[in-house]
């Protein structure tokens, strides 16, 4: 971990740049690559090359996690960086993996390993905008892309000896029925889709028509349950807060639960599209499903979006991962010890 000095925008914004709707290969490799000029130069350039080769001697990967400590730049596109045109962007680089990870943490209490995966998956109001949204229909989709694991766009080491997947469901939960339901198993991971807003306390997740539940409350939940996992397919939920038109410091949702101490939490940096999502989810579950650890199981998924929806599209962008300092990863034991 090395100082870096303070972003300039102007510098790494091309000139001329197109409105943020509307995006190009060019206009996405030019800033991934000024990006990177400016992270890795100097001394934090060196530490990553030799890091990078000791990982390589040892045949083991390397992980990178990057902790942006000023709120205006959260929003950028970290996971775009890329060394130069021809190679792949950071985190769809298979031999380095990339998250996105913050200090000012809880420390871990004793993680258990488990020789499943257990899904707790909760459907909020308004998934995808429509009032009219059939949620049993969703919710049955939704179960059924995370139960797939079968492999599909990738060749895992163990294709033949996948864990096992438990699906629960809850749609449209008071929060006290959500409390009910994480205490009343071991899940490992809980899955939110429905409609998220940025708040003060790490966002606000949209139950029911009655109200919900703030990123702080729901922290120390799924803490006290065990849950090492986190994922939301709502907007907004790896982005801070703004008051007054300023950027609050650690008020966005991922931020909050990483600093009370889970594990891990993706979520998404913009709003993201239902089949992109679905894509996304399905072969990340088959990619856990195959023990490998959560950082990897992001990469291989965000390489899929690539695949399905292109480099110059934002779909592979959109999944932000954070991981606790302390945290190695592992959702489930590893195949020589299940």
């Amino acid at each position: 971990q090395l100082r870096i000095p303070d972003l300039d925008l102007a510098t790494v914004t091309p000139v001329d740049a197109p409105q943020p709707q509307i995006y190009s290969a060019n206009l996405m490799q030019c800033l991934g690559l000024n990006l990177w000029q400016w992270l890795f130069c100097g001394q934090t350039g060196t530490a990553l090359a030799q890091s990078q080769g000791m990982a390589i001697g040892q045949g083991k990967l390397l992980r990178l996690r990057l902790e942006v400590r000023d709120p205006d730049l959260i929003p950028l596109p970290w996971e775009i960086i890329q060394p130069q045109p021809g190679k792949p962007a950071i985190s769809l680089d298979r031999q380095v993996l990339f998250s996105r990870t913050n200090s000012d943490v809880d420390s871990l209490p004793p993680q258990r390993l488990d020789r499943s995966i257990k899904i707790l998956l909760v459907l909020g109001q308004n998934i995808s905008g429509s009032p009219h949204l059939d949620l049993q229909q969703e919710s049955a989709t939704i179960a059924q892309a995370l139960r797939n694991t079968m492999p599909s766009g990738f060749n895992p080491p163990n294709r033949l000896n996948p864990a096992g997947c438990q699906v629960d469901t809850l749609v449209q939960p008071t929060p006290a029925e959500l409390i009910d339901a994480l205490e009343s198993q071991q899940y490992n991971l809980c899955f939110y889709a429905g409609h998220g807003m940025p708040a003060p306390e790490g966002g606000l997740l949209i139950l029911n028509d009655l109200g919900g539940i703030n990123g702080t409350e729901l922290a120390q939940l799924l803490v006290r349950c065990g849950v090492k996992l986190a994922v939301f397919n709502s907007c907004w939920g790896a982005q801070p807060y703004q008051h007054q038109q300023q950027a609050v410091p650690r008020s966005s949702l991922a931020e909050v639960l990483l600093h009370y101490g889970v594990p891990a939490v993706l979520a998404m940096r913009d709003t993201i599209a239902d089949r992109e999502a679905l894509s996304f989810i399905q072969t990340f579950t088959q990619a856990l499903a195959h023990r490998l650890s959560i950082d990897e199981a992001v990469a291989i998924a965000r390489q899929q979006l690539l695949i399905l929806y292109k480099f110059n599209q934002p779909a592979w962008t959109l999944p932000i991962l954070y991981m606790h300092p302390e945290f190695n990863g592992e959702l489930i034991r590893p195949l020589n010890e299940a």
